[in-house]
């Protein structure tokens, strides 16, 4: 669906996105990530024909973003992460001027106005001034805005920002809807956002491609080692650890923490190819030991994120 191909963009001697280059697959939902300044608007402003390459090509379908913008942008949706509304139009006046914008005929302008009103759950507000909406009902109307055309692709500039709770599980929900039917990138800086509504992500940092594939890729990816947490009474830890560390894996044994209630807290570290979880309880179990806790850590998107775009 879209090629892109070793995607430059530089600001006089400043370099934000460099030779980026991936594929996004018909029906993919997408979620750019990275931290302030790694190049993600300015990727997506390029994908949209809004901004030139300095180097690189975008590809939709058998087009050229360079050859054939005009074409492309009729294929997009695009919804920045400031909403450009008419604060002073109501709802159905403003959205009855993008269908007009977009060239909709008239019996086709009113149901589709009716189609997105329903989809974006504008019904009540139809009638009441933009200007006086809340943030999440203004984000809902640059949404019906960006589909009024019906696109196959849509583009969204931090699409929860500046949200509450409650309005980004709603706008979450319409845009799995929406990606039922649509090919979709998104950029934000929730990861439990990206997590919970995307296919895929990637990672931008500095303007380079740092992490690519579905979060359950990414995580296994990016550990190389697994921890197990360990608390025993009846035990002490020179002897949980000449148990444990003749195992075939593990990379260390420490002590995890203070002894509490007379407990050995230990931490285990264990090469992340093999699952090591068995083993080590086997050698546990021939003693008299009592496991109080026995856990492995979590690999977080968001404990991955960090490491990915920290500063060297």
């Amino acid at each position: 669906m879209i090629h892109v191909e070793n995607l430059t963009k530089y600001y006089h001697d400043f370099c934000a996105v460099d030779q980026i280059s991936l594929d996004i697959r018909k029906g993919e939902i997408v979620g750019l990530l990275g931290p302030n300044g790694a190049g993600k608007t300015t990727t997506l402003r390029m994908l949209t024909g809004y901004f030139s390459p300095t180097a690189g090509d975008i590809r939709v379908k058998d087009l050229s973003i360079r050859e054939d913008t005009l074409e492309i942008k009729k294929l997009i949706g695009y919804l920045p992460e400031s909403a450009p509304l008419y604060h002073s139009m109501l709802v159905y006046d403003y959205l009855d001027y993008v269908a007009s914008i977009r060239g909709l005929e008239k019996d086709r302008k009113l149901s589709r106005i009716r189609e997105l009103s329903r989809l974006c759950g504008l019904s009540d507000i139809m009638h009441r001034t933009i200007g006086e909406l809340s943030k999440g009902l203004k984000q809902r109307v640059g949404l019906a805005h960006a589909l009024m055309n019906d696109p196959e692709i849509l583009i969204l500039d931090e699409p929860t920002s500046g949200l509450d709770p409650n309005q980004i599980v709603e706008i979450r929900k319409i845009i799995k809807q929406i990606g039922k039917e649509k090919t979709i990138i998104l950029s934000t800086h929730i990861l439990s956002e990206a997590e919970a509504t995307c296919d895929r992500i990637v990672i931008i940092n500095k303007g380079k491609i740092v992490a690519d594939g579905s979060t359950n890729t990414i995580k296994h990816s990016a550990s190389g080692e697994n921890i197990i947490h360990i608390s025993l009474v009846k035990a002490d830890f020179k002897a949980v650890k000449d148990a444990i560390q003749m195992i075939d894996g593990i990379v260390s044994i420490e002590k995890d923490g203070s002894e509490e209630d007379e407990a050995v807290n230990i931490r285990v570290r264990y090469d992340g190819d093999t699952d090591l979880r068995e083993q080590i309880y086997e050698a546990i179990k021939s003693t008299d030991w009592v496991v109080m806790d026995f856990h492995q850590e979590t690999v977080t998107l968001e404990n991955i994120f960090r490491e990915l775009t920290k500063e060297n």
